[in-house]
């Protein structure tokens, strides 16, 4: 055993901890890229930049935290930036971006004063669990739609699309992945994104590069286009609420839930390093932004880099190093089609539903806000519509109850920002 910052670790397993968690988590390499670009960002830059942002941000946190830990682009965030904010709403992507710095900004100011843990106390643990739930509804619904099960008709509105031949090759990739999971096989969503693409090749529908490896990292198109001006709107600060909300829910979940994992509370039952964890995620989150990425967060794929041994933050630093050599292999990232990646959205859409079973239904005072929050997100193609539709009718039936007093000062600012969003 050798020491590392303090902590005694073998440093073979930290660093096959690392693996893991990259195989674990790298399919964001291929699906946040996916979803960005339907707004019109630049996909290769986007590759480039959703490495340089993982790399960096979960190597500082490994440096700063000691904690085995890594951190990217969300998934649920980037699909509420997507086709929320600019598809749904009509937003520049740029002023997207200049929302997502100003919501982590707003965060890190929560983090400093202690705010935050406010707004935990204020709001039902049901609802919390409800929005997880919702946006992994919503993610999967995006993943049947890019693999072409889900299509658009005008009478129902959605219906089930062709078994085409990339459908059929998608569906046998999710096969393979649902094997892979039951096999226990760490990397099962990155080595299903492979052999869908390898199979798509294959059968004609894909081509290989002309170059396997590229050593042109051009960022030019996103880089640095942030507009912070244009964000600074009234009417768009409940949808910037809702980022840094969504964002402050998913941290503190991620992090206690791996804390606990890792076994980084204190004898207290405290974590000592989750006020510095909760202001890097805000801090990543405004680099993310300004680099050209969605809200940067902490991933709970990172269990299974502790799963494997990972105790310390040489597991975070061998992650990032793996997610910066990625940059390198942009040409074969970016032949992967968005039918390969459909089957890894919809499998993290299964993973983040895995908790329903803890909201109580029979209550209806958080079940049925719970509901509602549940089934707009993935009906209204709107994250922030669901979770300010459910906040509103969890204070509305507390008012019928007449009791005000369960109402907190903090509850009655989230509901004004939540009414401030469908007004404007």
């Amino acid at each position: 055993m050798k020491s590392f910052m303090g902590k005694k670790v073998d440093y073979s397993t930290e660093i096959i901890a690392g693996l893991t968690t990259f195989l674990t988590m790298s399919y964001i390499i291929f699906v946040n890229p996916d979803i960005l670009s339907n707004t019109g960002m630049d996909k290769t830059a986007l590759i480039i930049i959703t490495c340089i942002v993982s790399g960096i941000i979960t190597i500082i946190t490994g440096l700063l935290t000691n904690s085995p830990f890594a951190m990217a682009p969300g998934m649920g965030l980037n699909a509420f930036f997507t086709f929320s904010l600019v598809i749904g709403q009509k937003i520049r992507w740029e002023t997207a971006l200049g929302m997502v710095f100003l919501s982590g900004l707003v965060f890190f100011i929560l983090t400093l004063t202690g705010f935050r843990q406010e707004i935990v106390k204020a709001i039902p643990k049901d609802l919390v669990i409800a929005i997880t739930v919702g946006i992994g509804i919503f993610i999967s619904f995006i993943g049947l739609q890019h693999l072409g099960l889900i299509v658009k008709d005008p009478q129902t509105y959605v219906k089930v699309g062709e078994f085409t031949p990339t459908v059929i090759i998608g569906l046998i990739g999710f096969f393979f992945i649902i094997l892979l999971d039951i096999k226990k096989i760490k990397g099962s969503l990155l080595f299903g994104i492979f052999f869908i693409t390898l199979l798509s090749i294959i059968f004609g529908y894909n081509e290989l590069p002309e170059n396997l490896f590229s050593f042109n990292i051009d960022v030019s198109k996103i880089f640095f286009k942030i507009d912070i001006l244009g964000a600074l709107k009234i009417g768009l600060i409940a949808p910037i609420f809702s980022l840094m909300f969504v964002d402050l829910f998913d941290s503190i979940g991620t992090i206690v839930g791996l804390s606990e994992k890792a076994g980084l509370k204190n004898e207290q039952g405290d974590i000592s390093q989750i006020s510095k964890l909760l202001g890097i995620d805000a801090i990543a989150t405004m680099i993310g932004a300004l680099f050209g990425t969605s809200t940067t967060t902490t991933y709970i794929e990172s269990a299974a880099g502790i799963s494997s041994g990972g105790k310390s933050g040489l597991t975070s630093i061998t992650t990032g190093v793996l997610f910066i050599l990625a940059i390198f292999f942009v040409p074969i990232i970016a032949i992967v089609p968005s039918y390969a990646t459909a089957p890894a959205l919809i499998m993290v859409g299964y993973a983040m539903i895995k908790n329903i079973g803890k909201i109580n239904f029979k209550n209806i005072e958080t079940g049925l806000p719970s509901f509602i929050i549940l089934i707009m997100i993935s009906l209204s193609f709107s994250i922030s519509t669901g979770i300010a539709l459910g906040f509103i009718l969890y204070t509305i039936i507390k008012i019928i109850k007449f009791e005000f007093k369960e109402i907190s000062i903090t509850l009655w600012v989230i509901n004004l920002l939540s009414i401030a969003f469908f007004i404007f």
